[in-house]
Order: C-alpha cells, then structure tokens, then sequence
C-alpha cells in the first residue's frame, strides 16, 4: 500500500451503492482502478462488506465489493452483510452495529470497506504517499443529518489507512472539474450527481486564465432522493402487495390490517436479512397463522428465510434500466417456490416517483436561487450517474434548460476522475469543501 509515486493524485468516489478509485499522474492522465472478479474487470467496485467466522469464536474475517456479495450468497458460514453503509454516516442516532462479539463503529466499517478495496486494487494505493481527495455529498442522507459528524467520521477512518492528510471535495464539483476539461469556452455550469442515496447539484463559473483552470462557486444543494428511492417505489407499488401489503389478519373478533411497518424493510435488500434476528421474522410467521390471505405472507417470509433480497432487487432494478428504453417492461422475479409477475409501464412508474421529481426539481431551483441566476443563464447543464437516463429527471432538465445544453458523462467515472485531477490542480484547496468551494451559508 505504500509503493505508489508521490506523482500520483487519487481520487475516491466512496457512494451508497458504488465506490470508483481513479489515478491521475502529473502529466494530467486518469484512469479508473480496474479490479478483476468472475472473469471480468470492473471499475466499480460495490459498497459492501460481508463478515464472517470460519468457525465460532475464530475471528470476524471480512470481504468486500463484488467479493462481499459472492461471499454473502454462498452463504458458507454465519454472515454479517453490510451495504449502503454511507447512509449512516451523518446520523447521531447510529453509534455501533454488532459484528459478531465486536461492536463497529462507523469509522470502523468504513475502513474496514478500503482495507479490502486496497487489498484488491493491488499495488497502486499509496494512502501514506500520495495526493488524497475523497468525495462527499453536499447534503448527507437522513432526516436531520449532521454534517461535521459526518466528516469526523470520514477523517477518522481514513487516518486509520494513512491518509489523514486527505482533502474532502463535493462530489458534483469532482464531476465538474472532470467536464470543465471539455470546455471550449467560459461557461457557467450545472453539475446534477445522481447517486444511490442523494442527489447533489452544483452552479459554477468556469474560466481559464493563462492556461490554468479557473472556477468561481455559485451554489450547491443536495436532497436524500435517487437511485435507491425509484427502485423503492417499483418495490413498493409491486412487490409489497402480493407479499401482503394491504391485506389482512384476524386478532379475536376483528380484521384488522396488516402491519405496514414490516413493509419499510423493503427499501433496501440487504434489510431483509436483519428480519431474522430483530424479531419481524418471528412477527410475520404469527401473523401468518391469522391472515386471511396466509400464502402471501408465507411468500414474504420465504424471501427472507431463504436471502432472496439481492435477486428480488436486481429484479427490480433491471425493469428500472429497462424503462429508460421502453415503455413498457414485464417484471419477474422467481425464487424458492415465490413468484412475483407484473407488467410496469413507463407511465404507472413516473406517477409512482411524481413526487419525488418534483422535489429534486425545487432543489435545482434552489442551487440555482442560491447562485442568484436564471435557468436561460446555465449555458451547460452536465448529468452524471445512472438515474440521469431515466427519462423523468432527463425531461425536468430538458423543460428548464432545453435539450440542446444537456450533457452526460461517463455515470460512474466522472466523480472520481474530477477527484484525481483536482489533486494535481494548481490549487487543490480552493476545490474542497472546506476551502474556497465550501457553500454559502443555506447550503
């Protein structure tokens, strides 16, 4: 971990559901880390951990990226999973999670997570040696998130990996930085970084002055809508009804509806798996017995007894991707005798996430209040990450800023190369958040 060139900038791309790790040298050339795995090499390495004991009382052993999920679904030994961890780093409520007989904490978890995606990148981490920016939202998920324990928590776990010298970047000024170099001119420009658990937007003012790349911050603003919060509402309008949302049971004399709070483990997968020992398990088995419709109850438990929370989701992300290009899917899912069937239209989906596009387009109209401009003043408007394909977000954008200004990038690159290359600008401070680009108060 110590081997790599002090020449060398990387930049970290650490996201709910994906991390990017890009090399930049000093003669201004990036390239993602690629890692290889099944027979394939990925740049995107997964937001997960799996831990394990090879036998009780042997030690947690831990496992990471597309090793964490291959690890969780052999299902070989008793297993702790972890993923969409980033969620909790701005939450005072959230203070250890049990691992076997460790309490972790976040800071722990995090740098657990880079210990295994250094193992896997191979030689060219240089955590001690080398230029670190790392990329956080603007806004951090959660009701009520607080932002500087959120970063106490980030410095602590990369101290832990000699990178406590680390500077700390939003995440759309990487991605700006990354498209500014395609500028032919001076532009002011909206950078939108659809992630898996935020949202991000950034105004700037790019200009180049004697060669150098300059940038004035106009605005940021952030909301805890993206890619998870569309997969949830397939989920929701889906799946929870026929594993019995809206369905009833009897208690002595009277119906009564089924609990729907059983129902909000759904918004992730991986929350399936904690049923089994938080009590809803034993909860839904009991209500079974009393459910006038049982063998939809009986299909919820069996998606949780048997772990078939990643293949329902991929399901359901797949029909998701799907309807970026059609306009209509049919949605499958089949597993350990449940079968789930359905067809999605385009237009039952943008009804079901109407409310949502509509708040992350009062949040653009408040990045672009902050930054005291016009929508007809954006001369360039650039979209990152999966969920700027889906064509909802696509048409907010194209209606504000028409068509002709919308641009893409590569929608899980562009954040980390933007990191990198900021690490060997002329004045790396002015791009973090905690120099010259930090928001204005309101941000």
């Amino acid at each position: 971990m110590s081997s790599a060139s002090p020449a060398v900038s990387i930049g970290i791309d650490f996201g709910t559901s994906n991390t990017v790790i890009a090399l930049a040298a000093d003669d201004r050339r990036v390239e993602a880390i690629r890692f290889d795995h099944g027979g394939q090499r990925h740049s995107v390495y997964v937001s997960a951990l799996c831990f394990w004991e090879d036998r009780p009382g042997a030690g947690a052993q831990a496992e990471g990226g597309p090793w964490a999920i291959e690890q969780f679904l052999e299902g070989r030994h008793v297993y702790r999973f972890l993923q969409s961890f980033k969620t909790f780093a701005a939450s005072s409520s959230f203070n250890t999670t049990q691992v076997f007989r460790q309490r972790y904490k976040f800071e722990d978890i995090l740098a657990a997570f880079l210990r295994t995606l250094a193992r896997h990148g191979g030689d060219r981490f240089g955590f001690e040696t080398s230029t670190i920016t790392v990329g956080r939202p603007v806004r951090f998920a959660g009701g009520n998130p607080d932002e500087a324990l959120a970063m106490q928590r980030y410095r602590a776990a990369f101290e832990r990996l000699g990178a406590g010298h680390a500077r700390y970047v939003y995440e759309p000024v990487g991605a700006a930085f990354s498209f500014a170099r395609r500028l032919e001119r001076d532009a002011t420009v909206l950078v939108a970084d659809f992630g898996g658990g935020t949202s991000d937007f950034s105004v700037m003012r790019f200009s180049r002055k004697g060669g150098a790349l300059r940038a004035e911050p106009l605005g940021h603003a952030g909301i805890g809508i993206a890619g998870d919060t569309f997969d949830y509402r397939i989920v929701d309008h889906v799946v929870s009804p026929r594993l019995g949302k809206g369905s009833s049971f009897r208690s002595f004399d009277k119906v009564l509806p089924v609990p729907s709070g059983h129902y909000t483990n759904l918004a992730r997968w991986h929350q399936l798996a904690m049923m089994k020992s938080n009590g809803d398990l034993r909860e839904l088995r009991e209500l079974a017995r009393s459910a006038l419709k049982p063998e939809l109850l009986e299909d919820f438990i069996t998606i949780v007894d048997l772990d078939l929370g990643f293949s329902l989701y991929r399901a359901v992300s797949n029909a998701k991707v799907a309807l970026s290009a059609q306009d209509q899917v049919d949605f499958r899912f089949k597993g350990g005798g449940v079968d789930i069937g359905s067809t999605i239209t385009r237009k039952n989906f943008e009804s079901w996430i109407a409310d949502d596009i509509a708040r992350l387009g009062a949040t653009v109209d408040k990045v672009l209040g902050e930054a005291r401009i016009t929508a007809r003043e954006v001369e360039k408007v650039f979209l990152t990450g999966g969920t700027s394909f889906v064509p909802a977000v696509r048409k907010l954008f194209a209606d504000r800023f028409g068509n002709e200004r919308l641009m893409s990038g590569d929608q899980f690159e562009s954040i980390a190369y933007g990191l990198a290359l900021i690490g060997h600008s002329p004045d790396p401070h002015r791009w973090t958040a905690d120099g010259g680009l930090a928001p204005k108060a309101g941000g």
